[in-house]
């Protein structure tokens, strides 16, 4: 259990802008982040010390010295704890096959977004993109762009006016000159971070917009523009895993489902009365092939 962590998550939304961003360089380099000066901490976060300062009172310390102190006990703890030791054997065991260390590498992934996504976080997501909006916004990096364009179909389809920016900053800029305060942004950017990213989020903050960053737990500078940040691991070999990434984003989907109940199941019977889907059209005629193969046996 980590003390530190768990009252940073529940104590998020209740955080100013500049607080925010101390926490989440915290949470995204934890705990080396708060072993470092208050000065470090701070310089890191792009804030100042005395906000620093602000958000260990809030966490309920008396000051920097007590969070430290807090922090080294809970390293102590972790490095001494036999749970920790035998799990650490365990991940060491030459015993198992590459592919159950490669499942076990993503499983891992997977359960350490419970740690990285603060919950508050996750659901001011939620009900950004659940809330009507004029417009929704999704934009991805070289890679994370695959997920942004699933995220993006699948939004499509329990709320309205959804779109998949391929070029935000060419061909698709369009979409974010329209942005007001009643519409949202969700920008994909994990190392290594590209440079349209904190672009199109500033210009997105220019016009209102409600900004969404999905990112590592390096951060992306384009969360310095966030209104919600959901940090995800992405430790992989040999390249950077999604196993974590394609968990949150179907959380969200599911999240937006729940929240908006009837409204997007009815948008979802639409999509279903309007569009055809070749297969479907596949599964039909199988099954009238399968039922003229069964007459034939009959006669």
């Amino acid at each position: 259990m980590s003390r530190i962590r768990d009252a940073i998550f529940d104590r998020m939304e209740e955080l100013s802008p500049a607080e925010k961003k101390v926490a989440r360089s915290l949470l995204a380099d934890y705990p080396s982040a708060g072993l470092a000066s208050a000065a470090a901490l701070a310089k890191a976060a792009g804030t100042s010390t005395p906000t620093v300062l602000r958000l260990v009172t809030r966490l309920g310390m008396g000051g920097y010295p007590e969070f430290q102190e807090l922090l080294r006990r809970e390293v102590t703890e972790h490095m001494t704890s036999p749970v920790s030791r035998a799990a650490g054997r365990l991940a060491s065991d030459g015993g198992d096959t590459l592919f159950q260390r490669s499942v076990a590498l993503r499983v891992a992934l997977v359960e350490r977004l419970a740690e990285s996504v603060p919950p508050s976080e996750f659901d001011a997501a939620v009900a950004l993109l659940a809330a009507p909006c004029r417009n929704v916004v999704v934009s991805g990096g070289y890679f994370s762009r695959h997920m942004a364009q699933i995220l993006a179909l699948q939004l499509d389809q329990l709320v309205p006016d959804v779109r998949y920016a391929a070029e935000p900053l060419g061909r698709d800029i369009g979409s974010y000159l329209e942005l007001g305060k009643d519409s949202a942004v969700v920008i994909f950017d994990l190392r290594r971070y590209e440079l349209p990213a904190k672009g199109v989020a500033a210009m997105a903050k220019q016009r209102g917009a409600s900004v969404v960053v999905i990112t590592d737990e390096g951060l992306s500078p384009a969360a310095d523009e966030a209104d919600v940040v959901l940090p995800v691991a992405v430790d992989g070999t040999p390249f950077d895993s999604f196993a974590g990434l394609l968990v949150l984003v179907e959380s969200l989907v599911e999240g937006v489902f729940q929240r908006r109940g009837e409204a997007a199941l009815g948008r979802m019977r639409q999509w279903e009365e309007s569009v055809q889907i070749h297969r479907a059209f596949r599964a039909a005629t199988g099954a009238v092939h399968d039922r003229a193969e069964a007459g034939d046996d009959e006669s």
